[in-house]
């Protein structure tokens, strides 16, 4: 695995059957895109976007779609994981619509090879993946997108979310909150009352702050969302039965729950995003669904399993 990069760009190995390639983007900036191959690949290819506070570590997803003759791609994006540079603000933007470039570069990485591409995206890289399949709708570059625990909304009454918006132009660096809580990094992480070893550096247990030119990033693109979007492949949304928002710590229960998002933004606005949209409720899910305990991670990705056999 590629460390956190202060100099210039890099291809490294990671494995003898996945590989890490940065992905220069304008101004400087740069994503990185993990591949890990199929040994007999004969569905196309899957693209994997994160969400806020997060990177690709789900290797057990990876090695879940290849094992199934998919090669699997995932993109850290800019200033997120791989791809964070020393002297960044982590995970920081102003507009949703700047991840573009690199889902953009990755999917034509991806389609030099496979004429069958499948986006995946997860929380914040499930708002953002939508919008881009919006955009790119007559373009033909993907063939189906899975969304799991999309954030498609907030639970803040609209007068809030005016008024962070009005803060987020004026004082984007503002902080709105300090860190989302590591009730849910505690659930999830080896060290804590998880299964999952990831790094610390690239994803806290309590995640980074949240800036109001970022929270107002995310207001607007769900307001999009919210409007209707129009993308033209088959949609797959799933969600957990439940939400356990605020936890102040780590209990049985915030390992049975979406203990980030509100569960019922995303059974209201994922029809909104295209024509054909199914939407599956995950019982016992956590937020991020593939890293629930058994036997419900397994569930959902065979709910993604059959969606792909029709899609």
């Amino acid at each position: 695995m590629c460390g956190i990069r202060t100099g210039p760009l890099q291809t490294c190995a990671v494995s003898s059957d996945e590989d890490t390639t940065v992905l220069p983007l304008r101004g400087g900036a740069s994503a990185t895109l993990v591949r890990r191959r199929a040994a007999a690949n004969d569905r196309g290819a899957i693209l994997y976007v994160h969400g806020f506070a997060d990177y690709f570590f789900q290797e057990h997803v990876a090695e879940h779609y290849t094992a199934r003759g998919y090669d699997f791609y995932a993109v850290d994006l800019r200033g997120y994981g791989r791809s964070l540079r020393d002297g960044e603000v982590p995970n920081y933007t102003t507009d949703m619509a700047v991840y573009f470039e690199e889902i953009d570069a990755a999917i034509a990485k991806v389609r030099e090879e496979h004429s069958r591409v499948v986006l995946m995206g997860h929380s914040t890289g499930g708002l953002t993946t939508s919008l881009w399949a919006h955009e790119r709708r007559s373009s033909e570059l993907i063939d189906a997108l899975v969304l799991n625990s999309p954030w498609l909304d907030v639970v803040e009454p609209p007068f809030l979310r005016r008024v962070v918006k009005l803060v987020g132009r004026l004082a984007p660096k503002a902080k709105i909150r300090a860190n989302l809580g590591d009730a849910y990094g505690a659930a999830i992480h080896n060290s804590r009352n998880g299964e999952w070893d990831f790094d610390l550096r690239w994803k806290p247990l309590a995640g980074f702050p949240v800036l109001a030119g970022w929270i107002r990033a995310v207001l607007i693109a769900q307001e999009k969302v919210q409007k209707g979007l129009d993308v033209r492949v088959p949609v797959l949304v799933l969600h957990s039965d439940k939400s356990m928002l605020n936890a102040r710590e780590w209990s049985e229960d915030v390992s049975r729950a979406d203990a980030v998002l509100d569960v019922e933004g995303m059974r209201r606005w994922g029809p909104k995003i295209g024509s054909s949209v199914k939407v599956v409720e995950i019982k016992a899910g956590m937020h991020d669904l593939f890293l629930s305990p058994e036997p419900v991670r397994a569930a959902a990705l065979a709910e993604v399993d059959a969606f792909l056999e029709t899609a």
